[in-house]
């Protein structure tokens, strides 16, 4: 199928088969890309494919993710689209690497993302949902984890059965109360929602990307700052089950300012007074919005254990990033 979406939108593959081209094997956490690179020579060499179908845990509806990818496009934020319908995306193939954890450390590296996100942060699109990405995160993956933790859970081994039952409070209203206690209180703008290391694509000729804009939409800038760095207290791909393993955090409150820093430096302010009050003031709301990647992907997991797209034990992983959340809120807020 594919290849078969492919061939109609290009017609220079129209007499070529599956056995000129390279499939890569699928990527992503919650809907599956794939690069597809030509041996011959073809215009366009190389694409890379999304798929759209049936995709349940989409943040935005089919339109307003439309709207928001081609506008990334229109800038020059997100990758040029040679076609866009209601089962896939096909785009420009980027020729490079994804950054790794210790990338996001790499001061150079750092300028260039917070530049990208500054630009990002600055657009508007048009037909956004008026709700910030943590409320639908909580109406939309909530009813999606309320499933799979109750009618589902039978699907899973037994000792992952018993993890269900902590998981529960995952989707409660008192946990979206502690997720609104760690946002910043001040007007949201458009975010990207996923910043990790693995969303960020470094080219060959040395420009830097941001990927994988299907979170995209209303949220608070510091959680964008807070997900490139949290990410990096995860470690995936790992021979022995579950596959992944939480490791210590390796940044600190440097790190944070030094990366708000250079986004500011995108900025105009009156006076230096100023401009350091504002650092001081995204420093700490980075700081407390650390704790809700956890949250995020805890939340995200949970449907991905039915039909799991990578070698991970979801519903553990899905329990110890919860537990994390829960750990690290109780320090921040809960009285000494």
């Amino acid at each position: 199928m594919v290849f078969e979406n492919c061939q109609a939108v290009f017609a220079s593959w129209r007499d070529l088969t599956s056995d000129d081209f390279d499939f890569d094997d699928p990527k992503g956490f919650s809907s599956f890309t794939m690069g597809v690179r030509s041996r011959v020579e073809v215009d366009p060499p190389a694409v890379l494919y999304r798929h759209l179908d049936g995709k349940e845990n989409a943040i935005l509806d089919s339109a307003a993710e439309r709207e928001v990818f081609l506008l990334l496009g229109d800038h020059q934020i997100a990758a040029h689209c040679y076609h866009y319908d209601a089962t896939c995306r096909i785009e420009e193939f980027y020729r490079g690497r994804t950054l790794t954890a210790a990338d996001v450390f790499d001061r150079d590296l750092q300028r260039q993302i917070a530049t990208e996100l500054h630009r990002f942060h600055q657009l508007e699109p048009e037909n956004l949902p008026s709700q910030t990405f943590f409320e639908l995160l909580h109406q939309k993956w909530g009813a999606l984890a309320r499933d799979v933790l109750g009618a589902r859970r039978i699907e899973f081994p037994a000792d992952e059965q018993e993890l269900c039952d902590d998981l529960t409070e995952l989707y409660s209203e008192e946990t979206m109360a502690k997720v609104r206690r760690c946002l910043p209180d001040r007007p949201p703008v458009f975010c990207h929602n996923d910043t990790y290391h693995g969303n960020t694509f470094l080219l060959e000729d040395g420009t830097l990307k941001l990927l994988d804009f299907e979170l995209s939409c209303l949220n608070h800038a510091a959680f964008d700052f807070a997900n490139l760095f949290a990410e990096t207290t995860l470690e995936h791909g790992l021979s022995e089950s579950p596959h992944f393993q939480l490791i210590e955090r390796s940044f600190d409150h440097n790190d944070l300012a030094t990366f708000v820093g250079f986004y500011l430096d995108n900025q105009d302010f009156p006076t230096e007074a100023e401009r350091e009050a504002e650092l001081e003031t995204l420093v700490a709301e980075t700081r407390r919005a650390i704790l809700l990647s956890d949250y995020m992907y805890a939340m995200a997991a949970l449907p991905l254990a039915l039909e799991p797209i990578q070698k991970i034990r979801f519903i553990p992983y899905a329990h110890q990033r919860f537990n994390r959340f829960l750990a690290a809120w109780d320090l921040e807020f809960k009285p000494a």
